[in-house]
Formats: C-alpha cells, structure tokens, sequence
C-alpha cells in the first residue's frame, strides 16, 4: 500500500523497534490489543491530515549531524565474518545469491543438527515464530479493534503519541535514507505521511503493528540494488506469501542469524568516513553527532534523535553568540561595526563585549543594513548610545531604528 502513496523510491515500510515500549505500554494501559488498534486507526487517521497540512517540512529542522549519527548508531554485535568477508569470494560479484540467504540456510541447517543433542539444541524461543495453517489460521489469529473505545479519552491521548512518534520516525528515516540513494533522490515528506498514515489506519483494521520507515530496512534495499519503489512492494508482497505457505520454513530459522544481518546492515550504515569526515567539520558538528549516536544506544531511536536535536540547538546557539559583528578600521581611524548576522538575544553577549571594547573618545560607525535586530539589541545599542556622550565616542549609526527602543532596558 505504501509505495503506492509514496514518493520514496527506496524507503521500507514496517513495524519500528522505536515504537516497541509505546506499544507494550498503551496496550497494557488500554486494557488489551482491540482498543490499543482503534488508537492504531486514530493514529494512521491523524498522520493522514499531518500529510494534508504539509506538516512534514518540519522534517528539515534537524541536523545533518543528528542524522548521520542516528544511521551510526543502528548496529549490535553478532558473528558476521561471512556477510562481512562475502564480497572477497568469487560469489562476491553475483547479484542472484544473497550472502544473506546462504547464513539463513547455514544457521538453519546447523541448528537443525544439534536440534538432536540437548547440551547444544536452540530453545523455541529462539526461533522465528509465525502462525500455521495458511490464510484462515493467519485470519482468525489477529485481534480486531474495538470501536466502542473510541469515547475512551486514553485511546485518542494513545492515538496521538503513535501518530507523533510514527510520524517523526518516518520523517527521519525518510531523510536518511535519501542521503544512501545513489541516485541523489528526493522523497516528498508530506507525501509520506499520507502514505504511512494510510497503511497504519489499515494496519488497525487489520490487527496490526504501527508501522513506520525503517532506516534498516531501507538500508538493506539500497545494498540489494533497489532503485524503484517497486522493491518496496515486492518486499511486502515477499513477506506475505512467505508468513502464508512457507511458516514451516521460517520457523526454523534461528533469531542469532538474522540479527547478524542487521548488524551487518548496519555496519555499512556506518562507515569509517562517515566519522573522518565529521571529524574534518569541527566541533560544532562532530559533537552533536556523537552525542546521538550514544543517545540511540543508551535509550531508544526517537529519545536519542530529540537528544540529538538538542545538541544541536545549543551549538546553534553558541555559533550565533560569536562574532555577530565585526569590527575593523578604516584608513581615517573610525571604527566600522558591521553585522555579519541578525542581532538577536542570542548575539547579544558578542555585542555587549565589542561595545565595551570600544576606548573613550573614539569614532564608530554602526551598520545593522540588510540585517534583522531584534528589541534586545537595539535597547543595548541605544544604551551604549547614551552613554557614548559621557565618554566622548562619537557614535553613528546606519540601517538601525532605535527610536522605540529605551536606553538602559537592555541591561
């Protein structure tokens, strides 16, 4: 259904890790699963009009290096010597056999062998777990959502939560998938929101998961060689038949192999350039990217990322309190104040410390055209107007209107 709606060529669609703890809680909240998928419908119905209202543009408010931190931080730790070592073989150039594949049918092989010896056999737990019997036993197993919790004021408080985390997890993984597109595409984020918001009202219906873009998922299409959004369907499509005619197959398959391949996954996600090159960009972006990636590892994806953001927000503000004017002289001795940048309370320490800078009795030109100064600051240069006639500085000033603003208000 998604990549009908949508405009992304290479993003995947499915139930997030980063929604786990929200499902666990509002469902054991709500009193159960059917009118946890009620909240479910309110959720799809709520990111539909996010679509409609353009709401995803505010996808663009997060940083570069929030992003790229949160792509390095979706990895773990599992035996990965063959689908890291896969591409040095001769098997390395085919594009038919997946060294995914070949690792799901070794482990399943292997844990078939010692299935017979009880020191070393696996627990059911630790098996892929999918319904038997084909369509009906599939149908007959999913809840169905109970529409009288629709007057339950936790169901449409549930609903929004998913419909918020839903939509900024999508939006992020949306942007980072972009970034992996060879191609250089760009995904409309309000059409995705439709998209997603489409599928989890459908998703309720059916007794579904909330589902989200994934970054891994997304990943993994881009490493396949996916270029079109018909891979995204194709995904979906695979997933159906296989849960339908082929549970007994995919029961046995150990949960240690596939978490291999995300972390491989994952690897590729995060390659050591991704660090050198935030490295070369200083501080101000290395550190938000770093702080991200230990955010994701330490909480969760969504909790991490708005860490992130916050991170980032500072370092925005300690740029902006640096050197918002620039001072230099000319060849007659005034000194010449230019805004480099608006002048707002964030600039305003910088400010206050060139004017106090400035010796009695000199010239000084001050220069605000083409830039936005905001009351804080103008209260401050009409206070260091006033008390420029006691120092004997003369002072002029251009582009500025300081005729509402009082001397003295800015302290």
């Amino acid at each position: 259904m998604v990549p009908f709606i949508s405009r992304s060529a290479l993003s995947v669609t499915g139930p997030a890790a980063g929604l786990t703890s929200i499902v666990l809680l509002k469902v054991q909240r709500l009193g159960g699963i059917p009118p946890f998928l009620t909240a479910l419908i309110i959720a799809g119905l709520l990111q539909l009009i996010l679509g409609v209202i353009k709401a995803g543009r505010f996808a663009a408010l997060v940083p570069s290096a929030v992003i790229k931190g949160m792509l390095a931080a979706i990895i773990a730790a599992v035996a990965l010597v063959m689908l890291m070592g896969w591409k040095y073989t001769p098997m390395g150039k085919s594009t038919l056999v997946s060294p995914a594949l070949i690792v799901v049918v070794m482990a399943s092989v292997m844990a078939s062998l010692f299935s017979s010896t009880p020191a070393l056999a696996l627990t059911s737990a630790q098996f892929v777990d999918v319904p038997l019997g084909g369509v009906m036993s599939l149908w007959s197993a999913l809840p169905r959502p109970d529409f009288g919790a629709v007057a339950n004021v936790d169901v449409w408080v549930a609903g929004g939560t998913i419909a918020i985390v839903a939509s900024i997890e999508t939006l992020l993984s949306l942007q980072a998938v972009d970034r992996l597109d060879p191609l250089k595409r760009f995904s409309p984020p309000d059409r995705e929101l439709l998209a997603q918001g489409t599928a989890n009202a459908v998703a309720g219906f059916l007794g579904g998961l909330p589902l989200t873009a994934v970054i891994v998922r997304g990943g993994a299409n881009v490493s396949a060689g996916g270029r079109q959004r018909f891979s995204s369907f194709v995904h979906g499509l695979l997933l159906l038949v296989a849960v339908i005619f082929a549970g007994p197959l995919l029961n046995l398959i150990p949960l240690a192999c596939l978490a291999a391949v995300l972390i491989q996954v994952g690897l590729n996600l995060c390659k050591p350039a991704l660090f050198t090159g935030q490295v070369k960009l200083g501080l101000t972006q290395l550190l938000p990217f770093l702080f991200t990636i230990v955010a994701v590892l330490a909480t969760d994806l969504l909790l991490g990322v708005v860490i992130g953001i916050f991170v980032g927000i500072a370092f925005v503000f300690f740029e902006n309190s640096k050197r918002a004017v620039v001072s230099t002289r000319d060849g007659d001795g005034v000194l010449q104040m230019r805004f480099r940048r608006d002048g707002t309370f964030v600039s305003k320490p910088g400010i206050v410390t060139a004017l106090d800078n400035i010796e009695d009795g000199d010239r000084v030109v001050i220069d605000g055209r083409d830039e936005y100064i905001d009351h804080d600051v103008k209260e401050v240069l009409a206070t260091f107007q006033e008390d420029a006639k006691q120092r004997n500085i003369h002072v002029t000033i251009r582009g500025i209107d300081l005729s509402t603003a009082r001397a003295g208000g800015g302290h």
